[in-house]
């Protein structure tokens, strides 16, 4: 059956960075976990979001830290410097949890903060 991996998280970005979001993932489509991905039906206020959840196979990890990676490469879209930030825990089933942080232009990678352990099942 397979090792799985259960990703959830989120992405947050301006209007014009949201853009670039959505071409990475378009560009990664597999018709498969790609449907992790989603976003409100109506944007509210100023930020905007883009969130992942979906239980995947260890060997599609890879894959999705791959757009994650080529998203937290965005630029700066205007003078105040804000890059694409965002947050996602990712829980295996033999290793544990992992936090993914996006942030400065990458993305760290670091053991779960014992405070999401109530996460896993």
């Amino acid at each position: 059956m397979g090792v799985y991996v259960s990703v959830r998280g989120w992405l947050e970005c301006d209007g014009k960075q949201l853009a670039a979001v959505q071409e990475v993932i378009a560009s990664h489509e597999d018709d498969h976990y790609s449907h992790g991905w989603g976003a409100p039906r109506r944007h509210l206020n100023w930020t905007h979001y883009v969130f992942y959840g979906a239980d995947i196979r260890e060997s599609a990890v890879d894959w999705l830290l791959g757009q994650i990676r080529e998203i937290a490469r965005i630029p700066a879209s205007d003078d105040d410097g804000d890059r694409v930030t965002g947050l996602f825990l990712a829980r295996h089933e033999v290793d544990g949890t992992t936090e993914w942080r996006i942030r400065e232009g990458g993305l760290v990678i670091s053991p779960g903060a014992a405070g999401h352990r109530y996460l896993d099942r």
